[in-house]
């Protein structure tokens, strides 16, 4: 069979504002008893009686938070949800809906929005997620992708990153670092592909990295399991810019301090052997990378043995009183004050 050298290009002209939504959200079925009016009105209508409310936004942004050089569209559209379930789940809630926008230049056509919304598609579907709104528009600066998610909680189970105290553990789900070394390895063969663009890249040692850069996974089964071990955590937030950064959020806005250990810190045994072959420290990645979308929280002592045995659940330091400070206890017993080095749209940054 020969390959379509042309694939078909549909201008977005052809459809319109009202038609392009209504194409691009015909797939989307509501799933939640609290949608009562989703896609097609001026507003969508939601009632959650005695729960809760709880809204996050993010921005994606081409050229600052993805290249689609090598950030398939698919992809992009999946983790533009991700990245917002997982301020939700921080909140110790359940993620019930999500609005998306779409700001978009003329050098796309409908089939590469399709593409994107395959991905938003996939992330609701997966994560039970009701898609009831948002907006296109048209931009003269690339791609940019708003989405905002909504959650319920009981009003006695919401967790905010203002309520760690002394004496509590810290406890971080998964591995880190991955995201970071990803990011790293799809840039250096982007530059490769630059400079031969017959050359393939191989990506097979690196699978586990990328995807965890190109398809992270919010961690909805974390408030789930919470639930069942009967731990309400004290103070919890996502890792999205660094452990370090992370950390001092929960002590500056809770005013205590905290001890975490650098022998500690859970690490996929990939970024350990990428990180020594990017002659970088593997516990700088952990602590500076970002884009892990783990949860990182804080328990009473008295919980300890709900979650010791866990292997989702990994306890990396406590908490002090603030007049100690934010310290990384290394492997050698040294203490290092910590501070944010984690990612920031808004500087300059090198990765």
């Amino acid at each position: 069979m020969i390959e379509d050298k042309n694939p078909k290009r549909t201008s977005l002209k052809e459809l319109g504002e009202f038609g392009l939504i209504e194409h691009l959200t015909k797939n989307f079925k509501i799933t939640h008893k609290s949608t009562v009016k989703g896609i097609g009105d001026d507003a969508a209508v939601l009632n959650f009686k005695d729960k809760k409310v709880v809204v996050s936004t993010d921005l994606l942004v081409e050229g600052v938070h993805f290249n689609l050089a090598y950030m398939p569209l698919k992809h992009l559209g999946y983790k533009a949800i991700m990245v917002n379930l997982s301020d939700i789940y921080a909140m110790n809630a359940k993620a019930t809906q999500v609005t998306v926008s779409l700001a978009v230049s003329n050098r796309f056509p409908l089939e590469a929005l399709e593409e994107i919304y395959e991905g938003i598609y996939l992330a609701a579907k997966k994560y039970s997620v009701d898609v009831v709104g948002g907006d296109t528009t048209s931009s003269n600066k690339g791609l940019l992708l708003s989405v905002t998610a909504i959650g319920e909680i009981d009003e006695q189970k919401v967790t905010y990153r203002n309520t760690a105290k002394n004496g509590d553990l810290l406890v971080v789900t998964g591995d880190l670092g991955g995201a970071f070394l990803g990011l790293k390895v799809l840039e250096r063969e982007n530059e490769v592909f630059k400079v031969n663009p017959n050359n393939q890249p191989d990506l097979e040692p690196y699978q586990y990295i990328v995807e965890r850069q190109l398809k992270p996974e919010a961690r909805k089964d974390i408030p789930e399991l919470l639930a069942q071990m009967d731990v309400l955590p004290t103070a919890m937030i996502d890792i999205s810019d660094g452990l370090s950064s992370e950390i001092l959020h929960i002590c500056k806005q809770s005013k205590v301090g905290c001890n975490i250990y650098e022998d500690k810190i859970p690490m996929d045994p990939q970024v350990i052997s990428t990180a020594e072959e990017f002659q970088i420290s593997d516990t700088m990645v952990a602590l500076s990378g970002g884009e892990d979308y783990e949860l990182l929280f804080t328990i009473h002592q008295d919980d300890y043995d709900k979650i010791k045995a866990n292997p989702h659940l990994t306890v990396i330091g406590h908490m002090t009183q603030e007049s100690e400070g934010v310290h990384l206890i290394t492997r050698a017993n040294t203490k290092i004050p910590i501070e944010a080095k984690g990612w920031n749209a808004l500087k300059n940054n090198d990765h």
